[in-house]
């Protein structure tokens, strides 16, 4: 009788930890999926870089929360419920702008720099979804990579704020940007694991 218990609390267990990494990976997938919806609609000039900044600034505070939970390696219902909901208003957000009358031009200087920036925040996205997927990051990890990611996003929502980007601030962004793609490169191959 004990060891079918200890059989049970073994399977029950092993069960929960998959369930928990998936929320997680669900997570990050969902970050790089509106950051995929952010840059195509730049591409397409349904946003101009005034809006994309707007919701660069609304994904840098999910990663943001992302982190926060994420820290001391767990993730409980509440924390998931509340970035679910943040990810959710962020969507609908992307869709009305996509869809309101104002457009942007994508071959312009600053729409080009923002769709550089947006593209770059895309691939850091799935290279730390790839990382979870893989087990090359635990929970922790994730946890500073999506505030270093939160960082970058929020200095470009501030440089785009004015619809605007100038060399200078793309020169600083792609700065951001190079140590943020050290740093998963990094804790991508350290020691450091995913729990099974």
């Amino acid at each position: 009788m004990k060891t079918i218990n200890v059989i049970m609390v073994f399977a029950i267990s092993s069960f929960s930890l998959h369930a928990f990494a998936q929320t997680v990976e669900s997570q990050i997938t969902r970050n790089a999926n509106q950051q995929e919806r952010i840059h195509n609609g730049l591409e397409s000039g349904a946003l101009n870089v005034h809006e994309a900044a707007k919701l660069e600034k609304a994904e840098a505070n999910i990663e943001h929360m992302q982190a926060n939970a994420l820290k001391d390696g767990n993730l409980n219902p509440q924390e998931a419920k509340r970035i679910s909901a943040a990810q959710h208003r962020a969507s609908t957000a992307i869709y009305k702008q996509k869809h309101d009358a104002q457009t942007g031009n994508p071959d312009s200087v600053s729409s080009m720099r923002m769709q550089k920036n947006v593209q770059r925040n895309l691939n850091q996205q799935r290279r730390i979804e790839q990382g979870v997927r893989s087990g090359e990051l635990n929970n922790q990890e994730v946890a500073k990579l999506e505030r270093s990611q939160a960082h970058a996003n929020r200095h470009q929502a501030h440089a785009g704020g004015d619809g605007h980007i100038s060399a200078r601030e793309q020169n600083q962004i792609q700065h951001k940007q190079d140590k943020q793609s050290r740093k998963i490169r990094q804790q991508k191959h350290d020691r450091q694991a995913r729990a099974h």
